[in-house]
């Protein structure tokens, strides 16, 4: 079953609410890192979202690359950067990426599309 990106986000919404008030503290502690970690510093957010997707499509996390292409686009990123950084890491990764750079090229024109239709 795919998933819209809608759905997406509102499930990733919902569960990290339910993780971040689990009492769990080291859960708000995790996560607070990994926000600060793609926060502007030297590095533009942008270029530490980019970062992140190619780990992302290394690793093999299509919920990972989904989140970073969304991240990367807000942020500003523009087709030819996401390409050069899909790039990255099919050279990184080798030929197991491939299959997660047909889902990233789905899901960047999926999140183009709606930018656009945003726009109308």
């Amino acid at each position: 079953m795919k998933t819209t990106l809608k759905e997406f986000r509102k499930y990733r919404a919902e569960m990290n609410e339910k993780i971040l008030n689990s009492g769990f503290s080291d859960f708000k502690k995790f996560f607070a890192l990994d926000n600060k970690a793609y926060v502007s510093g030297v590095l533009p957010a942008k270029i530490k979202e980019l970062m992140g997707l190619v780990a992302s499509m290394v690793l093999r996390c299509n919920d990972c690359i989904l989140y970073h292409i969304d991240r990367s686009i807000e942020e500003g990123a523009t087709k030819e950067e996401l390409y050069e950084t899909f790039n990255i890491a099919l050279i990184v990764g080798g030929s197991v990426v491939i299959p997660h750079l047909r889902f990233a090229m789905e899901k960047m024109e999926e999140i183009y599309l709606e930018k656009k239709q945003e726009k109308e």
